[in-house]
């Protein structure tokens, strides 16, 4: 496990993906795809049906010898045939001739990784699903809830809470949609032989290669090259931008529950301790967990594009960091996903905090709103550069911004009092920012429920 774990770790809901990250489901793996490789050999005649038959019975967990096997492997020194030769003691004298036969160690390895990932990615799609349905909920609840709208670091123009949970709606759709496209290309098998080119066959090695797709549920690769990877550093790369999205939330959550601002808080269960000298510690433990993980899975699409360049139809320094690096990307992601489905979930959102703040500026803030409507009667350049000058005034003599604005003839003869007043207040200038909350709590909700029907979303 090489993700970075923390005492929240052991305490999430896993939807059951940890169980596929260990030894065990490798060797799982392999023996499904020696199964599949058997039967549809057997289909095809290219051995005999029984020994198929009894190839494919035998290709169970509790029939290997994994202590004998990791023994052989110091011995060999090779990490896949001490496997095979158990695989060939499971099976009687016969069956056992025809195990593994015409391909090569790269070809049941990768395709098994891909296998496992494929298993992974539905359960993925699930951890969306709660996702998107804790951020419709979000939204919904939040639709008008107003607060600052931040840029540069500093207040902007008033926006809602529901149209800031809408922004993350969004763009974790359109990295759903990217994952779902990416999937197709990258959950493939690859059964062409020492070099890619069906060699051992010839032409019916593409229908091996099909049939064993077929078994497996995935797709068949149009040329079977050990030396393609690109298929496996757009997934990892679709990971990372998925990733980005929730280091996106995270980082929000982080910075605006300091308690000078104070705006949310992740959800806190009674007896967490934060921290083992200052007792009134409340840490964002999911949210560092989520911007870490984030910041280490960035790193892995470099690594997969400086190994994708190894010259010639194979090479094991090449096998070595993809293999390592889809797992980790794989245990990275999910450690992830994890965190945000409970952060987004628990989440408690201080509204009258997010109030407050959009009024801290005293109407500063809706400067926009005053020179939009004096526009109106003077002009987008005159009007800004009166509200310009009473802005600035104010903020380098901390005046009230209404009576600076009153003191311009200019915005005293085209408004009254009242309706300065009103233009001042942060409800009156949140723009389309509810109506934008709920089509995407709506859009949510529709995604959620194509994921949990294993439907593919685009």
């Amino acid at each position: 496990m090489r993700a970075l774990y923390d005492s929240k770790t052991k305490s999430m809901n896993d939807y059951g993906i940890r169980s596929f990250l260990n030894k065990e489901q490798k060797y799982q793996a392999w023996l499904e795809v020696e199964a599949a490789l058997a039967k549809a050999q057997g289909e095809l005649n290219i051995i005999p049906k029984e020994a198929a038959k009894n190839i494919q019975k035998a290709a169970k967990l509790g029939n290997i010898d994994l202590l004998e096997m990791e023994n052989l492997q110091e011995k060999v020194g090779h990490g896949f045939v001490p496997f095979l030769k158990m695989l060939v003691k499971a099976c009687d004298q016969e069956s056992g001739k025809y195990v593994h036969y015409g391909v090569t160690t790269q070809n049941i390895q990768q395709t098994a990784q891909l296998l496992i990932v494929s298993k992974v990615h539905e359960k993925f799609k699930i951890v969306l699903a709660d996702i998107l349905g804790n951020l419709a909920d979000l939204a919904e609840a939040n639709k008008s809830t107003v607060m600052p709208g931040r840029t540069h670091g500093r207040h902007a123009i008033p926006i809602t809470y529901g149209y800031k949970v809408s922004v993350w709606i969004s763009d974790i759709i359109a990295s759903i949609d990217r994952l779902n496209e990416v999937s197709k290309r990258t959950f493939q098998v690859m059964m062409g032989g020492a070099v890619g080119s069906f060699n051992s066959f010839g032409e019916i090695g593409r229908e091996v290669q099909n049939k064993v797709a077929e078994y497996l549920c995935l797709g068949s690769m149009p040329v079977p090259s050990r030396n393609i990877t690109s298929h496996k550093t757009e997934y990892i790369m679709a990971l990372s931008l998925l990733s980005s999205a929730f280091h996106k939330i995270a980082e929000e959550v982080y910075s605006t529950s300091l308690e000078e601002i104070g705006e949310v808080m992740e959800g806190f269960t009674n007896g967490t301790v934060g921290s083992s000298t200052m007792p009134h510690k409340i840490n964002p433990k999911l949210s560092k967990g989520i911007i870490a993980n984030s910041q280490k899975l960035y790193s892995l699409p470099q690594l997969c594009l400086n190994s994708a360049a190894r010259p010639y139809e194979g090479d094991s320094s090449q096998y070595m960091l993809f293999d390592a690096v889809l797992e980790e990307a794989i245990e990275l992601t999910t450690e992830i996903l994890l965190r945000a489905e409970e952060l987004t979930r628990d989440l408690y959102v201080n509204t009258e905090k997010m109030l407050e703040n959009a009024y801290l500026n005293k109407g500063l803030d809706n400067s926009e709103y005053v020179m939009m409507q004096l526009a109106k009667r003077l002009g987008k350049d005159k009007a800004h550069s009166i509200v310009y000058e009473k802005a600035i005034k104010v903020q380098r003599e901390a005046k009230d911004f209404k009576h600076a604005l009153l003191e311009d003839k200019e915005i005293k003869s085209s408004f009254t009092e009242g309706e300065v007043e009103s233009m001042l207040n942060p409800k009156s200038y949140t723009g389309c920012g509810e109506n934008i909350a709920m089509e995407q709590a709506e859009r949510a909700r529709k995604v959620e429920q194509m994921l949990r029907g294993g439907q593919v979303y685009v």
